[in-house]
């Protein structure tokens, strides 16, 4: 055999045996092609670091969850039950029994609602809104445990501040930890517990922000004794949330959550939520008393605007403050104290107040017979405080606080005695004894000695948007200007006379509603 063979034999073995060797040492690590066919891939999971920036992210999520466990076994489902009869109903009153056939039992209609609570005791004090459980003839509650409490007592409830306290007997429940709610600030995370469009999904947690504080809500308005502060947040808020806690990031309760503002009775972006602050007081006079005791100083008042602060010297940077429209009721503490009509109130007892809800909380809570002082500006007489005695609020104080109306333009006509003024935007008559004579509501009025009738009003004047006419179905009636009387045209004349552009004027005004309403005076300022 050449060496030429014998070389290429070597090779050749080599090659075979380093083929081999592949073999076993692929085999060895699982690197053998093998057949896919009918065989679903493996997924596992690789150790990796996380992405810097998505830690916040990750540990806000972690403090929602923990919020969330803490909070949702303190929440109650609350149902209610109001038993209607509903024998023809579709038939007058006066004339129901003339169509109840003989030995036909009278038929029961059930009118059921939903809602949310939140346990604030050991014992089973619960807290939640009136309108969930107002006017029920029974009330169950069923805890996150499961557990179910029927025919639950209504400790008291609260109408003014839609606040209810219930109390179901058991011991030993979980509770949720009440917060500061003054402390709170816009932009804050916020979550919303309850539920939601009923028990389907109920212990609902939903998440957002705190969008704005001191809301008022005129679709809701009861009357001027009625607090309305609302905390406002975007946390998805629906039917059946109402009751529910409104937590803050450290799981401590701000609020409870009450409404929303939408169109289409769902959820749209805006809920309210009742401050917490304010439950408080609520909470004890119910559970104590099972009602709730008011106070008033006897005025009624709107939120101060730019003009409002003009007019009295409030410096333009720091425009705060309500405006006295009217005294309430037959007696008055803060008239016979010196308050008058016009006046700006700024603070009470050194706390300064910036709108209508903050001075009903502050006085609404004392006792009757307490002092408070008061602080206020008055037009040409700067700032001045004294002190007011308060008193127990009364039903006939309940009048309306929030400043409202529109005003359509009706350029007056030569054919009627009418004063179009350029400089107030406003044409005007007098009240003539019929009118006075024929509408009891006008008696007010009619005492002062008479006034002017807006009848129209200039789209493009100062009064557009805060008087209003007759065509409105509310009209305003101009009592005097800058505190000079406008009981006819000669008193009106001078009163206006000497206006000039840039003046603020301000009006005393009665304002009549619609349909049966009292009317009540205001204070109106226009910047000219």
């Amino acid at each position: 055999m050449s060496v030429r063979t014998r070389d290429w034999l070597k090779f050749v073995s080599l090659v075979g045996v380093a083929f081999v060797f592949g073999l076993l040492f692929a085999s060895a690590l699982n690197l053998t092609p093998k057949s896919t066919a009918g065989v679903l891939p493996t997924l596992q999971m690789q150790p990796q670091a996380p992405i810097p920036a998505a830690k916040p992210a990750a540990q806000l999520g972690d403090a929602f969850v923990a919020v969330s466990n803490r909070v949702r076994p303190a929440v109650v489902y609350v149902s209610s039950a109001r038993t209607e009869r509903a024998d023809n109903a579709q038939v007058p009153a006066p004339f129901r029994d003339f169509f109840q056939m003989p030995g036909q039992p009278r038929r029961q209609q059930v009118e059921e609602g939903s809602g949310t609570g939140f346990i604030v005791s050991t014992d089973g004090y619960i807290l939640t809104n009136n309108h969930v459980v107002a006017g029920a003839d029974r009330v169950n509650v069923k805890l996150f445990d499961k557990r179910e409490f029927k025919n639950v007592r209504v400790v008291g409830t609260d109408p003014q501040t839609d606040v209810a306290v219930l109390k179901i007997d058991a011991t030993s429940l979980p509770t949720v930890t009440l917060g500061n709610s003054d402390s709170t600030n816009i932009g804050e995370w916020v979550l919303a517990v309850g539920n939601p469009l009923g028990e389907e999904f109920d212990f609902t947690v939903t998440a957002g922000i705190v969008s704005a504080k001191g809301r008022p809500l005129l679709g809701l308005a009861r009357g001027g004794l009625q607090i309305q502060d609302f905390i406002q947040t975007d946390a998805a808020i629906n039917p059946g949330n109402s009751g529910g806690p409104l937590v803050n990031i450290r799981g401590q309760v701000i609020g409870i959550n009450s409404a929303i503002a939408s169109g289409t009775g769902y959820y749209t972006g805006y809920g309210f939520a009742i401050p917490i602050n304010l439950v408080h007081t609520v909470f004890d006079q119910l559970v104590t008393t099972g009602h709730v005791t008011r106070s008033v100083i006897g005025i009624s008042v709107t939120d101060a605007g730019e003009a409002d602060a003009k007019a009295v010297g409030l410096p333009d940077s720091d425009i705060h403050g309500v405006v006295v429209d009217d005294y309430t009721g037959e007696s008055s503490p803060a008239k016979d104290a010196g308050i008058e009509q016009g006046d700006v109130i700024t603070a009470l007892d050194g706390q300064p107040v910036s709108y209508t809800a903050q001075l009903q909380q502050i006085i609404g809570f004392k006792k009757p017979g307490d002092k408070v002082a008061v602080t206020f500006w008055r037009q040409g007489a700067g700032q001045k405080t004294i002190s007011v005695r308060v008193i127990g609020a009364t039903a006939d104080m309940d009048k309306t606080v929030a400043r409202k109306g529109n005003g359509d333009s009706d350029e007056p006509t030569s054919s009627t005695p009418k004063s179009s003024t350029r400089a107030l935007g406003i044409g005007v008559q007098p009240l003539t004894p019929d009118d006075l004579n024929q509408d009891n509501r006008l008696s007010r009025v009619s005492g002062f000695g008479g006034g002017m009738v807006v009848t129209s009003i200039s789209p493009d004047g100062p009064a557009y948007g805060l008087l209003t006419t007759q065509d409105d179905g509310a009209y305003s009636i101009i009592m005097n200007v800058n505190g000079k009387p406008t009981r006819n045209w000669e008193e009106y004349r001078a009163a206006i006379k000497d206006l000039k552009k840039g003046q603020v004027v301000t009006l005393r005004v009665f304002q009549l509603g619609r349909n049966a309403d009292a009317g009540q005076e205001r204070i109106v300022r226009l910047e000219l």
